[in-house]
């Protein structure tokens, strides 16, 4: 019976190791944070029909997904810069589309499903050892070690496991996102949450922008977006642990927006949290390696633009966890998966690259008032 490990417990891995579980495969999974709720899994996703809806079909939790879904989380809004609201898509009514989940809610879905102490919590992979025969030694930060038959690097952007298959690194996008929040924002914050609606309002022109998502709870996420060097606070003198500091630049950036949007940056509950986006070059791929894989961010990181990360990392663990029931060896498994996994990551990596180039560009205003009446 092969023995197989999962390092990093995202949407992905986890995905991957309840469908191995449930089949009777032998399956850990190790994540360097401590514990479950150790830090803020982050915003809203939207399951897409063939890649995250079909993983939560195939994982058996789709009953549990529907009664945590928002349906109407999908409504999509663009805003001009001067408030006025140019475009407005409400969800569609036949339940077609693709439902809004909190990440936290997800990862909780699929933490619950699996058998106690499938999740190694507080386990930082450090090197992995190859011992022969795809087989490998697993050496972790605190001393612990651990022999495996197939390693699956699920374990995002700066994934450990991918330098044994490759030395690409993520590069800079030329764009950053300043994270803030807004807290019962109905009662707190009633005219940005109007704006917001019940889904995502983007309002971007001239290499700015503000991307605000209806969560749960009354939540608004919101990404304050520039296209600037990564290191922008440096060359300003901006010191990111100094809210004030960090809301007055960004206050200076937007001067000519109009003060409703400017609500965004100065009505904050949560402070600034500084996330330069990175992505893999595309196309990325790697020599078959004999008991390693990759999956999710840790394969193909790309921009949140593509709105594809999650649903592809879950695609991903799906098809990697029915490779490796479905095939006699742990190598024709992945051999199998990877056949699978490189075209459409590059298509999807292609398709975000254009999608942040065009939503922070000079007329991006114009461009995503045109794509999206397209699409919709």
């Amino acid at each position: 019976m092969n023995r197989i490990a999962v390092i990093g417990a995202g949407p992905g891995g986890l995905t991957c190791a309840r469908i191995l579980q449930s089949h009777g495969i032998d399956v850990a999974v190790y994540d360097c944070d401590a514990s479950a709720t150790a830090r803020n899994q982050g915003g809203t996703l939207d399951m897409h029909p063939d890649t995250g809806q079909h993983a939560l079909r195939a994982t058996g939790l789709w009953h549990g997904f529907t009664a945590l879904a928002r349906p109407e989380g999908e409504q999509m809004r663009l805003v001009a810069r001067d408030g006025r609201i140019l475009f407005d898509a409400a969800p569609p009514q036949d339940g077609q589309g693709n439902p809004e989940i909190d990440r936290g809610q997800l990862r909780d879905l699929l933490l619950d499903s699996l058998a106690p102490g499938t999740v190694r919590w507080g386990h930082k992979l450090e090197r992995t050892e190859p011992l022969g025969d795809g087989r490998h030694r697993l050496h972790f930060a605190h001393g612990h070690s651990t022999e495996t038959d197939l390693v699956v690097g699920a374990d995002g952007a700066w994934s450990r496991v991918r330098r044994v298959l490759t030395d690409a690194v993520p590069l800079y996008t030329g764009v950053t996102f300043v994270e803030t929040g807004l807290n019962d924002a109905d009662n707190r914050h009633p005219s940005l949450a109007a704006l917001t609606g019940n889904g995502t309002m983007m309002a971007l022109d001239n290499n700015l922008g503000f991307i605000a998502q209806r969560n749960s709870g009354g939540h608004i996420r919101v990404y304050i977006g520039l296209r600037t060097p990564q290191d922008w606070h440096r060359q300003e003198g901006v010191d990111l642990t100094a809210p004030a500091a960090v809301r007055d630049a960004l206050l200076h950036r937007f001067a000519d927006w109009s003060p409703l949007l400017r609500g965004f940056i100065t009505d904050t509950d949560t402070g600034y949290v500084n996330r330069p986006l990175f992505a893999l070059p595309v196309p990325h791929t790697w020599e078959p390696t004999p008991g390693v894989t990759l999956l999710g961010d840790a394969a193909h990181l790309m921009s949140p633009f593509s709105g594809m990360g999650a649903n592809l990392a879950m695609r991903d663990g799906a098809d990697l966890a029915q490779a490796l029931i479905e095939h006699a060896t742990v190598d024709d498994a992945v051999t199998a998966y990877e056949k699978l996994l490189v075209p459409r990551s590059v298509e999807a990596a292609e398709g975000a690259a254009e999608g942040i180039a065009g939503a922070f560009s000079v007329d991006s205003a114009e461009q995503t008032l045109a794509h999206m009446t397209a699409h919709h």
